[in-house]
């Protein structure tokens, strides 16, 4: 089940988040002295009562920790979720190790494998509760199950759950032992586990949910008429139950969950989003201390990245490299880390391309369609683009002017794919355009389509993750301006952004692309269209899960659905990246997204006296870190205004 991790030094420092088996401490189990202090007002049970019996012991990173504190952050408004995601709610059956180089157990005890890849079973461990102290067992799992093949729930069907013959079968053997089983193999299914989207099957609390479905609760009307925001119980229930990834997840404080704190002020309620450590949590360090350490995590709400820096500058943010650790902040950051009591650390964010522009390929306006669908089109802009003055204006010089691609960093990295079509050319631009039909101009001197109006693109930005998008988007646009193509550049916020591509009412957009390293195993979202996080085409990805749905594409896109059954369908590591090498020369022929900057790793800061974080820190595509690794964050002395 090897997934060729040769991380060539990426993750040099030594890290040893490995999750052990779980030891029998006894009474000897510590706990955080606020929740000493509810054990003996005698509102909240012992914490020998609140463990599993065999609680996951977490190896430290670095040191034991101390109790207390409160970790403090910033977040934007609209679709900044996975500010809140990343950062506490990575808990699945398995994770990867600290050094993403192996697949562990998590709130699973344990796992198997059969030989031939189709029948995954994972032990739970016993007496594991939801953060509201109401047991976790294997009917939550098949409750979830249930859901996801509810025709009137609008839970979407993930890929990680679905095979070439339909959805996987999931059985209930025990209270504790439940088994995953595909027609076919799926050499990929406990990597993906352990992804970020692993999280559905725990994320479902029976006992929670339930009374707010119409088949177990007889009065669920009552509840729907008390809810403004649903016409139904279906739709009560979708608000109720939405997945973890988007908005409505994090407007639920009422929701248990398994994580390491719990929600107490929702995301958008106010100008705080507050987490609480979660009293039931199933994690201990090697001395029988119940994780997290730190007491809660706050968010302030606030309206731009420029507002978080200034936070950063004045020492109200302890651990942060989402939307500050951008090039062109680095200056400045370095020179108030003495003003704001913090330091650097490395993030090895090693994407495919940081920036990428992406094509609507399923626009609904046959003439869009018709010329971005034109291979010799898309050739054409990424000639039109001039990658380094992008490079030097906007990132200060940093970074590689690339094409979609494996990072030179990754096993799978090939200089063809990485360098084919990045050469600013608009005398080739130029000629490109005219031969495809585009050759008449308006008065302006912009290029009139087939039916004579001016062909203009209108390119969706959220300013985001600290990637600057507005600023890389409006000179793409005054690039592709000297070529003759009207390129208007739109901004939104990422909810809204989502919204529209994935329901593809967009001409284009720019995003970054997963699958640099090793994640493009499960994270090929560039090379093939999925229905995930990335959207240049689609109504093909839904035709690629499931094709009695979305529509059905041309034979080249079929090739990458067939090529990736090989990566899928496989638990031969040769086989699995034979198949994805020959995925992506298929895909990187085809230009489906335009790459235009790849670096080498990025930056975040973290507090002066806050320990146990990783350096360098992994994160690429559906590895949703720091959340594996931040219950055992501490910070020396117990507080984090020391």
């Amino acid at each position: 089940m090897g997934l060729h991790l040769k991380m060539k030094g990426l993750l040099a420092t030594s890290v040893a988040g490995l999750c052990l088996a779980g030891a029998a401490f006894g009474a000897d189990y510590k706990e955080a002295p606020m929740l000493a202090e509810q054990v003996a007002a005698g509102t909240l049970p012992e914490v020998q009562d609140r463990l599993p019996t065999e609680p996951m012991v977490l190896e430290t990173l670095d040191s034991i920790g101390e109790y207390g504190g409160t970790l403090r952050r910033a977040i934007l408004g609209g679709g900044d979720q996975h500010n809140i995601v990343r950062l506490i709610s990575n808990e699945n059956l398995v994770r990867w190790s600290a050094d993403w180089s192996t697949v562990h157990p998590n709130i699973a005890e344990s796992y198997e494998v059969s030989e031939d890849a189709t029948t995954f079973t994972f032990k739970l461990r016993e007496g594991m509760k939801w953060s509201d102290g109401e047991p976790f067992t294997v009917d939550d799992i098949m409750f979830w199950s249930e859901v996801f093949n509810d025709d009137r729930l609008t839970q979407s069907q993930h890929p990680n759950f679905v095979g070439p013959s339909g959805p996987v079968e999931v059985t209930k053997i025990d209270e504790t032992t439940v088994e995953f089983k595909f027609a076919e193999p799926n050499g990929l299914f406990l990597q993906n586990m352990a992804y970020g989207y692993g999280y559905y099957v725990v994320n479902y609390p029976a006992h929670y949910l339930k009374q707010f479905h119409a088949d177990y609760n007889p009065d669920v009307q009552a509840l729907v008429d008390a809810e403004p925001a649903a016409a139904d119980w279906m739709a009560l229930f979708n608000l109720k139950s939405g997945p973890m990834h988007t908005p409505i997840f994090w407007q639920n404080v009422d929701r248990p969950t398994l994580h390491p704190w719990h929600l107490t002020t929702a995301y958008g309620a106010s100008d705080r989003v507050v987490a609480e450590r979660n009293p039931y949590y199933f994690k201990v360090d090697s001395e029988g201390q119940q994780l997290p350490y730190i007491d809660r995590v706050t968010w302030d709400q606030v309206e731009d990245p420029e507002s978080i820096l200034l936070k950063a500058f004045n020492g109200e943010i302890d651990y942060m490299a989402r939307h500050i650790g951008r090039a062109s902040n680095l200056a400045s950051l370095t020179d108030n880390k003495e003003r704001g009591q913090y330091d650097f650390y490395q993030v090895g964010d090693i994407t495919a391309s940081q920036a990428a522009l992406m094509l609507n390929l399923n626009n609904s306006d046959p003439v869009k369609r018709e010329i971005v669908n034109t291979f010799e089109f898309r050739k054409a802009l990424s000639h039109a683009v001039d990658r380094q003055e992008i490079i030097d204006l906007v990132y200060l010089g940093v970074g590689n002017p690339v094409q979609t691609s494996p990072h030179p960093l990754s096993p799978l990295y090939n200089e063809e794919w990485s360098t084919q079509h990045t050469e600013f050319d608009p005398e080739l631009a130029n000629e490109l355009l005219d031969g495809i039909g585009l050759d008449q101009r308006d008065s302006d001197g912009f290029r009139l389509g087939p039916d004579g109006n001016r062909f203009t693109l209108v390119f969706l930005v959220a300013d985001v993750f600290g990637f600057q998008y507005p600023d890389v988007m409006e000179i793409v646009a005054e690039q592709a301006a000297e070529v003759g193509l009207d390129i208007q550049v739109r901004a939104t916020d990422r909810s809204r952004l989502n919204e529209l591509t994935q329901n593809a009412e967009h001409d284009g957009y720019i995003w970054n692309c997963p699958g640099g390293l090793v994640d493009a195993y499960t994270n090929p979202d560039c090379y093939l269209p999925r229905p995930a996080i990335i959207h240049f085409a689609p109504e093909w990805a839904k035709w690629g899960v499931n094709p009695s749905t979305g529509e059905e594409p041309p034979a080249d896109i079929k090739a990458l659905f067939e090529a990736y059954k090989g990566v899928t369908a496989s638990a031969d590591p040769a086989a699995q990246e034979e198949a994805l090498k020959k995925l992506i020369d298929q895909a990187a022929g085809q230009l489906l997204t335009i790459g235009l900057r790849q670096v080498d790793g990025a930056f975040g800061i973290a507090r002066n006296n806050l320990r146990n974080y990783p350096d360098p820190m992994p994160i690429a595509g559906q590895l949703w870190t720091p959340a594996p690794y931040t219950a055992q964050y501490y910070f020396e002395g117990g507080d984090n205004l020391k």
